[in-house]
């Protein structure tokens, strides 16, 4: 019975164990499908973080980006420039007169109108006169009497017959009426009011009837082909003009642009202005009238192709001028801190002589407060 009962848990023990190496197969075996599961999840979820690095990567990018500044640029290229010298000036004339009389008298006649043209010597009024004319006309007479006497004196003294003395008094009393006569005559004429050159009458400003003196305009005439313009330069440009200098004349009044030359410059300095004057010939033109203001633009520099750029692009940075221009790095842009040589300046815009090529990409807008190699997006 003994033996029976060991046998039994003999058999026992042998079925127990063989159970025991069948579950631990399965067990592994589960664990493995477990373990593949989990290796999948994780290969997923490795995906997606991934994936969502390189999004926030590419958004830090974008974000970086959106921190560069806005910058407006042009290109550099080469142009004509003019600095010009900015006056006012008025026309004027060399045949261009007021008259006035040159005695007090009444107007008796006015021989000439406004618009009419006149020659040289034309009388244009006369005044009263009579009481000269009857002076003139008795010294004839009394010339008439002195003449005969001084001829009877000298047929006589020709033949040495009679006192030469008295041919002498015939002789000198008849030259010294000539004097008075020939004077007379003279103080006639500044009864009338003559014109000195050929031109057109501006304006008349007498009646008939009129008591006129010395002083009061009477008739202007003007001489529209010899019309010119004046103006009073600083004498710090002296050196800068000369006769032949491109001017551009902008008549206000008209709103009429003219382009001359200058015809003549001064080399006298005044001592009180400290100014000297130019004159520029005006061509013949029906619309300009002496004493009207014109604005000039003298050019007294100009190149035709030099690198030229707004004014207010340039910056005075540690006693130097500085422009920004934008340099590719990539697939961006940065900005360029860049030393120039300025010369002349006019009308907004400098010449650049040195420190700019053609096709930079100048930073017109924006460039406050850039620093060199600072990051820049364009508007």
């Amino acid at each position: 019975m003994k033996n029976i009962t060991t046998y039994s848990v003999a058999i026992l023990v042998m079925l127990i164990a063989a159970c025991s190496g069948t579950n631990s197969i399965e067990s592994k075996k589960a664990e493995l499908e477990k373990l593949q599961i989990q290796q999948d999840e994780l290969a997923a979820k490795i995906t997606a973080l991934q994936e969502e690095i390189s999004k926030s990567t590419d958004t830090a990018q974008v974000q970086t980006d959106s921190r560069a500044k806005l910058v407006a640029t042009t290109p550099v290229s080469k142009q004509a420039f003019v600095h010009a010298i900015d006056v006012q000036g008025r026309v004027d004339g060399d045949e261009n007169i007021t008259y006035t009389a040159r005695v007090p008298a009444t107007v008796i006649r006015i021989l000439a109108k406004p618009g009419q043209r006149v020659s040289a010597g034309q009388v244009m009024a006369e005044l009263d006169s009579k009481a000269q004319k009857a002076q003139l006309e008795s010294m004839n007479k009394q010339y008439e009497l002195v003449n005969t006497v001084y001829e009877k004196r000298k047929a006589l003294w020709d033949q040495k017959v009679g006192s030469e003395i008295e041919f002498l008094q015939a002789k000198t009393s008849k030259e010294s009426l000539e004097k008075q006569i020939a004077s007379m005559k003279e103080s006639l004429d500044m009864f009338t009011i003559k014109a000195d050159f050929a031109g057109v009458v501006d304006m008349v400003n007498i009646k008939v009837g009129q008591m006129v003196s010395p002083g009061v305009p009477c008739i202007a005439v003007i001489n529209p082909d010899a019309l010119k313009v004046k103006a009073d330069i600083s004498e710090s440009n002296l050196s800068k003009l000369k006769t032949g200098n491109r001017v551009q004349l902008f008549f206000n009044d008209l709103n009429k642009t003219t382009a001359a030359t200058v015809t003549h410059v001064s080399r006298t300095i005044d001592p009180m202005t400290r100014t000297f004057k130019i004159e520029i010939k005006l061509p013949n033109d029906d619309d300009l009238h002496p004493n009207m203001v014109a604005t000039l633009k003298i050019v007294d520099y100009e190149l035709t192709n030099a690198i030229v750029v707004p004014v207010n692009a340039i910056q005075q940075l540690d006693g130097e001028h500085v422009v920004f221009t934008a340099m590719k790095q990539g697939n961006r842009y940065m900005a360029k801190k860049t030393i120039v040589q300025v010369g002349q300046a006019y009308n907004g815009l400098a010449e650049i002589k040195s420190g700019l090529n053609e096709s930079d990409l100048l930073i017109t807008t924006g460039f406050q407060d850039l620093v060199d190699g600072q990051a820049i997006q364009f508007n």
